[in-house]
């Protein structure tokens, strides 16, 4: 009988401890961690998202700032907005909530945000500090992830780890995070160019699809026994909701899941993990900008 990884209930306890941190910041005089988000556009996915995110602020006694900005807004408005929010000294972490509209170009408003800042750590510094194993923001869909995986005491040293999907969001990240010491996994990373892709996920201890594709996995991809995590979340049409649709996985979760060990779920796996992501992030930043240890 498989375990579900509930990524909702292991949030809502990340999210109490960092509550009970911010409590203690207050008794003590240090500043209340305030995390900003900026938002282009009003796309549906995007607007939960972020709604999702400022209730985390709520729930954790953090300070926060929604900045709406017009679809149609400037590259040139919205660096300035980034670098409004990098000198702004009450704001401890923000993001820009992606995907970008495609006149703005994303990697060059991604660079423009304080390293120190960057609550969603995607940015080239602290992706370079997190290879090299420093102190940094880590990136918040991995982070959430290892987190996971701890808190369940899932044993990952000398374990066959496949990463499906290698985007600088998550499949590359993540392979870094997992095969560095203190987790120790042995890891490999498959992608749309990769040859005969189930013949390597079968050999998986852990199997974690992050590559986009509702259902991409099957049940005679998954080795007896493993664990499977599922980034994906895909808006696929039902007639079986209101809306018209449901989101989906990459993996075929009813098919798969008499196979494993653990499994994430879609909706309520890896999503709530990478939301507490940024509030730890944001707990982290504040802590070290003020020259207290987080």
């Amino acid at each position: 009988m498989y375990i579900i990884l509930d990524g909702k209930k292991i949030a809502a306890e990340i999210r109490n401890e960092i509550a009970e941190e911010v409590v203690n910041r207050k008794e003590k005089g240090l500043k209340v961690p305030h995390l900003a988000a900026i938002l282009v556009g009003n796309e549906p996915s995007s607007e939960i998202y972020v709604a999702n995110k400022l209730k985390d602020c709520e729930e954790a006694g953090f300070n926060s700032t929604l900045i709406r900005l017009e679809k149609s807004v400037g590259e040139k408005e919205l660096l300035q907005k980034v670098d409004e929010l990098n000198n702004n000294d009450d704001v401890d972490g923000f993001i820009v909530q992606l995907p970008l509209p495609e006149h703005i170009c994303q990697n060059r408003i991604i660079e423009s945000i304080d390293p120190a800042k960057d609550a969603d750590g995607f940015h080239p510094v602290n992706i370079g500090r997190m290879v090299l194993g420093l102190p940094c923001l880590l990136p918040a869909t991995p982070c959430g992830i290892i987190e996971l995986i701890k808190r369940y005491g899932i044993e990952t040293t000398g374990k066959n780890c496949v990463v499906i999907g290698r985007s600088n969001i998550v499949g590359r990240p993540l392979s870094i995070l997992l095969s560095q010491k203190g987790m120790d996994a042995t890891v490999t990373v498959v992608h749309s160019r990769t040859q005969d892709i189930p013949s390597i996920t079968r050999q998986a201890d852990i199997l974690i699809a992050a590559l986009g594709s509702p259902l991409f996995v099957k049940a005679d991809m998954v080795k007896e026994g493993a664990v499977v995590i599922d980034v994906g979340t895909t808006k696929i049409s039902s007639s079986k909701t209101k809306s018209g649709w449901k989101l989906s996985g990459d993996v075929d979760f009813e098919k798969v899941a008499t196979k494993c060990s653990y499994i994430t779920p879609v909706p309520g796996g890896v999503g709530p993990m990478t939301r507490v992501s940024l509030l730890r992030n944001t707990l982290y930043a504040a802590a070290t900008r003020y020259g207290k240890k987080a």
